[in-house]
């Protein structure tokens, strides 16, 4: 069968797109609105940090117990239970009269956003073709991508327009649909039932994935300084156009989806991550030296360029490298790995910006690029000359074999 001929866009395939789409958009509605709530509540600054801090540290403990889990419960299952989850939490942060209250749903929201995210990824990758997976986990991305630039905007209007009570009886309504949306996704059975028995280990790291994890670690540090920082940059820089700023990124990240898939499927990951990294490296070095609007516009076109090919090709890879009954380990390294970087890098980047700048993030956020292509570029020279060592040892071997 050609290439041409193996399908990606099926009911499912499109139903789990949407889906996972409509959690990253309800996420993203609270980014900016969570800590408006805890002011109004009479929270202090540090607490929103806290606020926000125990929801990804629920969300990275939980991640390790979803291959344990998997072995013994359908991920399916799974996958709607952590969206419920989700839902309800959303729709209890009204409930809450105090900052502790907030922090125990804030925890359990973070758990059942990590195990969605982790079977979300890995039945994405299930029902899409292997032959194919480098494109059809593109294609996946982009529900998020534009669940990225249009979620904040939405729940910014939500609370203008309303209140906090329609924000979040609203998220969760989003919700319970993205729910109905993953009862009806379907997939190919595993072939063997389920070992409610198995003596699977929990890991806290799939060792097959340590490199690509490694190499989404820098690219999360380095998201975390255009997260975190960019707004007080742009206010420093006379910048005012915060908002079409990110949902230009958004647009290129979403464009060079619609490529670079294919391009990893073809060629292997190479093809993608060293471009890729070459554009975040001039992306981020534009946004250093911008002094004017329409070098802020180029440099986003580049950085979305860049970190819109990165992000699915090393999740491509770590799926790719590992069987089928690992794919939730490598999908918990992958997320995992991630979301440290983003934090590490909000923390790391802060203490830079408060010691010198807000443009020193951005400096820094290059050279870590430079290092991933760096230490990319001495991976492939490493795994070409033990390849080359192989063959001339077999070759060896060989020929003693006939004399």
């Amino acid at each position: 069968m050609t290439r041409s001929n193996i399908k990606i866009w099926s009911s499912s395939f499109i139903f789990i797109l949407v889906s996972n789409g409509l959690l990253f958009m309800v996420f993203e509605m609270l980014l900016p609105t969570l800590p408006l709530f805890i002011t109004e509540m009479g929270g202090a600054a540090s607490q929103v940090g806290i606020v926000t801090g125990i929801f990804m540290l629920s969300a990275i403990l939980i991640r390790p117990f979803a291959g344990i889990l998997a072995s013994k419960i359908d991920k399916k299952f799974l996958l709607i239970f952590g969206i419920l989850i989700n839902a309800l939490a959303t729709g209890a942060y009204y409930l809450s009269t105090d900052i502790t209250t907030l922090l125990i749903i804030r925890l359990f929201h973070g758990a059942g956003f990590g195990l969605a995210t982790t079977y979300f990824a890995t039945l994405a990758a299930e029902i899409i073709p292997k032959q194919r997976r480098g494109e059809g986990i593109g294609y996946f991305g982009l529900g998020e991508t534009v669940a990225i630039s249009v979620g904040p905007m939405i729940g910014i209007m939500a609370i203008e327009l309303y209140d906090f009570q329609r924000l979040f009886l609203g998220g969760m309504s989003v919700l319970l649909l993205a729910l109905i949306m993953g009862i009806f996704v379907k997939r190919a059975p595993d072939g063997k039932a389920l070992d409610k028995k198995a003596n699977v280990k929990t890991k806290i790291l799939e060792k097959k994935v340590l490199f690509p994890a490694f190499l989404i670690l820098l690219v999360g540090f380095a998201a975390g300084g255009i997260m975190s920082f960019f707004s007080l940059y742009a206010l420093e820089k006379d910048f005012s156009h915060v908002g079409l700023f990110f949902f230009v990124i958004a647009l290129a990240s979403f464009a060079v989806r619609l490529i670079s898939g294919r391009l990893f499927d073809l060629h292997g990951p190479s093809v993608v991550l060293i471009p890729g990294a070459i554009f975040a490296i001039i992306g981020l070095g534009l946004l250093y030296s911008a002094n004017a609007n329409s070098t802020f516009f180029i440099a986003a076109i580049f950085y979305g360029f860049g970190f819109g090919s990165l992000l699915p090709a090393i999740q491509t890879w770590c799926i790719n490298l590992v069987d089928k009954a690992e794919h939730e380990d490598a999908m918990a390294s992958f997320f995992n790995f991630f979301d440290v970087g983003i934090g590490g890098g909000s923390l790391i980047l802060g203490l830079i910006a408060e010691a010198a700048s807000y443009q020193a993030v951005y400096i820094v956020a290059t050279l870590i690029y430079v290092v991933f292509l760096i230490v990319y570029v001495v991976y492939l020279v490493v795994k070409q000359r033990l390849k080359g060592l192989n063959i001339r040892n077999v070759e060896t071997k060989n020929q003693t074999g006939s004399n």
